[in-house]
């Protein structure tokens, strides 16, 4: 309880102080909160991808407020200009395209690591089978057969 009255002060105390970057933040991250909401998994990726991207599409215009007119006209200025609205945005949906696009990506392209990884491997195993004889792959084809459990004998008592 007590932590949760010094991070509402602090929120309170944020917002009397920089209005203009607290609702430039609010409305510009909205997509970001979106994720949050919606992303039920544990690790959150969406919200991470959607965040990062989101916050590139906020921040020039929050460099703005902050180092020209640190004002709340200059904040609803920027919130209600369409372009700057679609930059903002855009950046998110980018983000949410990554979220989308980027795993089967790195999904195929990992499977064209091991595939050539298999492929070298079995040039290896070619060399020293050549090498070493087939002896040497029939005692790793014995070793994959199923080990046969030992049958408890008749008549001996178990200790």
């Amino acid at each position: 309880m007590r932590k949760a009255m010094w991070i509402l002060l602090c929120l309170v105390a944020l917002l009397v102080i920089s209005l203009p970057t607290v609702l430039l933040l609010l409305f510009g991250m909205l997509p970001t909160i979106v994720a949050w909401v919606i992303d039920r998994s544990q690790q959150k990726y969406a919200t991470f991808c959607v965040c990062g991207m989101n916050f590139s599409g906020v921040f020039p215009f929050l460099s703005d407020v902050w180092f020209k007119d640190h004002s709340t006209d200059a904040a609803v200025r920027i919130l209600t200009n369409v372009f700057d609205l679609m930059v903002i945005y855009g950046a998110a949906a980018f983000g949410w395209m990554m979220f989308i696009a980027v795993p089967p990506v790195i999904t195929q392209f990992i499977s064209a690591m091991l595939q050539k990884r298999v492929a070298t491997l079995r040039e290896q195993q070619q060399k020293i089978i050549e090498e070493w004889g087939e002896s040497v792959s029939m005692l790793v084809a014995a070793q994959q057969q199923p080990v046969q459990q030992a049958q408890p004998q008749k008549g001996r008592a178990r200790r």
